[in-house]
């Protein structure tokens, strides 16, 4: 696990230059973390250089899946790292979870090329955190000129490379209102996530639903444990190599079952255990022996977040328990303020998870195919806010004790 950078005097800004790298390793790492912590104080897992070097050194991110490291640093003449942001060339839109295939379509038709395209973002990976990340001690540079310079340098390198256009999906709100001053197109999606309101337990929480919803959830909870599977939750070095065989499994049938392609080798588990340490945690079911089914979650420093889940049995509700109910005991027990279950699923709702608010911002080299997305992004973005408040509506919290989301 890399250190923190010591404490020491603000570097000397006399010249810095812009770099674009091939390996998130031609970065060093603990400079890497100090931006990653500096942008996120939760210190989102997913931007961490241990995440990162995890995903290139298992070759799960490489030219040959489509997604080739550009990423981007500023730095100063003496090495000090000022800012950066985890870039990739992609020749395709599989693994992002901001789907432009739409776009790609029609642009495809017009007679361009789409791809190949840059993205900046977590690969695989629909989770809100820092994208521009910069150093705390930054001395004559505002951390938003900072960020503006390393954005203006990815434009760059998308000009230069003569990429079609740049993405950066799920931002922060700091972020993307750089991104928007800057000219990027916005655009707007939805998550469903669950908020802790100071709950002691379980029944807390239920205790803040409607009867009929506090009663359903009892009920696929009573099913869910009566299958005969033990569901348990195991942490850190507590994670095997039985476990990551089992877990990988259902990864890779879930993935053959719903995409058709799993990006995600074996050895990135065990990098992810390696690197990231009490930050994994598994929610596992065991039936006779067997594991059964299963659940990644990384931890952050309030937000447990849901990754992936996959099973090789069919039983009422187990999905529902391991991937949702077990994270908000884990919540509860260990005082974190969210748990994030990833991207998709109305079907959340009803289960305590409210709709929030995500965001990606996208700059497009041509000025007609451009306006076009904009005037297309003008008509969505109204629209996903309607459907999050009217979502947010239905929730299953009582009247008078509705939750925001």
């Amino acid at each position: 696990m890399a250190k923190d950078v010591p404490e020491s005097s603000p570097p000397d800004l006399g010249s810095i230059s812009v770099r674009v790298v091939p390996s998130i390793h031609e970065i060093d790492g603990a400079q890497w973390d100090t931006c990653a912590r500096q942008s996120s104080p939760d210190f989102n897992p997913f931007v961490r250089h241990a995440f990162y070097s995890a995903l290139e050194d298992s070759g799960s991110v490489t030219s040959d899946s489509g997604w080739q490291p550009q990423h981007v640093a500023i730095e100063t003449s003496e090495g000090t790292l000022l800012a950066c942001a985890a870039m990739y060339l992609k020749d395709h839109s599989y693994g992002e979870y901001v789907f432009d295939w739409g776009w790609a379509n029609a642009y495809e038709r017009a007679g361009g090329h789409y791809y190949p395209k840059l993205q900046c973002a977590v690969p695989f990976t629909p989770v809100t955190g820092p994208r521009l990340m910069t150093r705390p001690d930054t001395m004559n540079f505002d951390i938003v000129d900072l960020k503006r310079m390393l954005l203006a340098g990815m434009i760059e390198v998308a000009d230069r490379q003569e990429v079609s256009s740049l993405h950066v999906t799920f931002p922060g709100e700091d972020d993307f209102s750089v991104m928007a001053d800057s000219g990027l197109l916005q655009r707007y999606g939805q998550q469903f996530h669950w908020k802790n309101d100071a709950y002691e337990r379980f029944d807390d929480f239920l205790d803040a639903l409607s009867s009929r919803k506090r009663k359903n959830i009892r009920k696929e909870r009573e099913k869910a444990n009566a299958n005969g599977v033990t569901i348990y939750t195991v942490r850190g070095s507590d994670i095997t190599a039985r476990h990551w065989d089992a877990f990988y499994r259902f990864y890779r049938l879930t993935s053959d079952r719903k995409w058709g392609q799993a990006y995600m080798t074996r050895s990135f588990f065990d990098f992810l255990s390696e690197r990231m340490g009490d930050q994994v945690i598994l929610i596992m079911g065991e039936e006779d022996g067997e594991i059964v089914c299963g659940a990644l979650n990384l931890l952050g420093g309030d937000t447990l977040y849901g990754r992936n889940w996959g099973t090789i049995v069919h039983y009422p509700m187990p999905h529902f328990e391991v991937c949702y109910y077990r994270a908000i005991d884990y919540a509860i027990e260990h005082s974190l303020k969210w748990v994030e279950a990833g991207a998709q699923g109305p079907h959340k709702l009803q289960r305590g998870y409210l709709p929030r608010k995500t965001y990606s911002a996208h700059w497009i080299a041509d000025g007609g195919f451009r306006a076009a997305v904009s005037q297309y992004l003008s008509q969505e973005r109204p629209a996903v806010e309607d459907d999050v408040d009217t979502l947010a509506e239905l929730g299953p919290f009582k009247r008078t004790g509705r939750k925001d989301s």
